[in-house]
């Protein structure tokens, strides 16, 4: 894919979707934190969910440790994985009191160094809670990517650096949040909802999917006609029928 068709396509996801964010529900850096390791191999709606319990109770680190991993896991046990996830939460609080002053850090590596943080939840923090322009390749990211030819690669690294080194710089800190909604809701991975796309003529997709004509419609053009002079035997080429 050449520059000018990147450039269009992220000046499309802007026009649609100017100030795009996370669906996770979150007011500060930690609380951030907290839903993004929450959210592994779970879903934003059932996180969101399980927080709206768990924040107005406990939403500093002090206080989520204070409950334990027992007292955790009651309020996120609707969420999958939710005893290693609470295990890990508790260390990463204690290691945010004890080593960062109950501040989440503006720095990869000690992000990553968190219990239950890595690549991926370092680099949503990064870019949603600091605005930094990183690139956290999900699945809905990955397969964007490589189906539409934006970005293809084997791994979810060699995906990442092709965007980071590829997106113009001015749309780089928000091209996290619109390739993954559009990933979640037009690029699906079942059925890509192509019909829906603002971006289909710049897609490098040759599985396109169209919306099939109307009930009405396909009952009309299925009606058998009456043959006249002049039309083209059984078997000869036709014209395709103008919509």
């Amino acid at each position: 894919m050449n520059s000018a068709k990147r450039d269009e396509i992220f000046s499309r996801l802007r026009a649609a979707n100017p100030h795009p964010t996370t669906e996770l529900e979150y007011t500060t850096p930690f609380e951030l934190l907290v839903a993004v390791v929450l959210s592994a191999q779970s879903t934003d709606k059932g996180v969101n969910l399980a927080t709206r319990r768990l924040f107005p109770v406990a939403n500093t680190p002090e206080a989520i440790h204070a409950l334990g991993e027992a007292g955790l896991a009651d309020f996120i046990k609707t969420i999958g994985l939710y005893k290693s996830k609470a295990k890990h939460l508790i260390a990463t609080c204690r290691m945010l009191v004890e080593l960062h002053g109950s501040q989440v850090p503006a720095d990869r590596a000690a992000l990553e160094a968190l219990p239950g943080v890595g690549r991926k939840t370092a680099n949503v923090i990064l870019n949603t809670a600091f605005g930094q322009p990183t690139m956290a390749v999900d699945t809905h990211i990955f397969r964007v990517s490589n189906r539409i030819g934006l970005a293809p690669g084997k791994t979810v690294l060699e995906v990442e650096k092709k965007l980071l080194k590829t997106i113009p710089d001015e749309f780089r800190v928000d091209a996290h949040h619109w390739l993954i909604l559009h990933g979640r809701y037009i690029c699906q991975a079942r059925k890509p909802k192509c019909g829906e796309c603002i971006i289909a003529d710049l897609c490098e997709y040759k599985g396109k999917t169209w919306p099939a004509p109307s009930s009405a419609f396909a009952a009309e053009t299925a009606k058998p006609t009456r043959k006249a002079a002049g039309t083209p035997s059984a078997g000869a080429p036709r014209k395709r029928a103008k919509a």
